[in-house]
């Protein structure tokens, strides 16, 4: 590696002297100018030395005489600052194998804030519905926050990225927070890699937020009916405190369901069973659960089927499978959602 952490740079497109704060690669550094932090290729840096030698002359002109009344006022150069939302960026790193290919081996990924305010944010990366990784911290305008490495060989374990934003300070007219997630395929991230090497970039990045919504006025829905209904009316945003839990492994054996399964027939069994099924699916949705798990047995398979034809309609549902699993063998199905 030509350069180290530390080293002091220079740009060679923009003629900027920059520290580098990080290695990529073997091809790869991250460096900072002036509080902005961005990857660049080594063959785009060099050190400053030769620049500054170049630049000194050897019989320095003559000062010509300044009067105070001459000197013109200093004047900062405004910065183009550009508001573009916020984005979720990620940098591959490579490594060399054996036979001279890059091979990616980790992703660094960061949140991008190219607007003009603060955010609070509650970070959060699962895998098929375990978790993976969690962080809570403050973005500022126009910087670029550095939150985690990630294994590329975990693309294949359906990683979910959740982030929840506050402003900082609150707005009374924008809304209390904004939830966004976001999926990635295996087949979508060797694309866009595909695609950053070809064009000579070095990241690739997805939107999260274009602009910051505005709080929803309550008052304006009709909600005077429900309530003279008997309905219990909560606002959006705390709706799901008041729902029940859902839960990740839902045993739908029916003794797990009732006391009095000796009295019912089987037609009564398996449509209370479907019912369950249907409610847990509901609240899994409403509270945004990646992913659930039915247990329902060998037997015949006659459950096990109807639960399938079940989540072949339903929308929410993005993909499930039957496969063997150490703690319930061939007796559940693993269901995904998609949001």
């Amino acid at each position: 590696m030509k350069f180290q952490v530390g080293d002091i740079v220079t740009v060679l497109h923009s003629n900027e002297e920059a520290e580098v704060v990080d290695i990529i690669n073997e091809k790869m550094v991250m460096v900072d100018v002036r509080g902005v932090k961005f990857p660049a290729y080594t063959d785009q840096l060099d050190y400053p030395y030769f620049k500054r030698f170049t630049e000194k002359k050897l019989f320095p002109p003559k000062k010509e005489k300044k009067f105070i009344d001459d000197v013109p006022a200093d004047r900062v150069k405004p910065v183009n600052k550009t508001e573009d939302g916020i984005w979720l960026a990620f940098i591959p790193v490579t490594h060399p194998d054996e036979f001279g290919d890059e091979i990616v081996e980790e992703l660094k990924i960061h949140l991008v804030n190219r607007t003009a305010a603060s955010y609070q944010f509650d970070y959060s990366l699962s895998y098929i519905g375990k978790p993976g990784f969690e962080l809570s911290s403050q973005v500022n305008p126009f910087q670029d926050f550095y939150i985690h490495d990630m294994l590329f060989e975990n693309m294949n374990d359906s990683p979910a990225f959740s982030i929840v934003f506050t402003l900082t300070p609150p707005d009374k007219k924008k809304a209390p927070f904004y939830e966004v997630s976001l999926k990635l395929k295996p087949k979508q991230v060797f694309t866009r890699i595909q695609e950053i090497r070809q064009k000579g970039e070095a990241t690739f990045s997805y939107k999260l937020l274009d602009k910051y919504p505005l709080k929803q006025d309550e008052e304006k829905l009709e909600i005077n009916p429900l309530l003279k209904a008997g309905y219990k009316v909560y606002p959006a945003k705390s709706a799901r405190q008041h729902l029940e839990q859902p839960k990740y492994e839902l045993d739908l054996h029916i003794e797990k369901l009732t006391e009095k399964s000796a009295s019912l027939s089987n037609f009564e069994m398996l449509t209370l069973q479907l019912q369950t099924l249907e409610k847990y699916l509901d609240l899994a949705v409403a509270h945004r659960q990646p992913s659930m798990v039915a247990i329902h047995g060998v037997g015949t398979g006659k459950l096990r089927d109807e639960i399938h034809e079940i989540l072949r309609t339903r929308k929410d549902v993005k993909s499930f499978i039957n496969r063997y699993h150490p703690a319930y063998g061939y007796g559940a199905t693993e269901i995904f959602f998609q949001y």
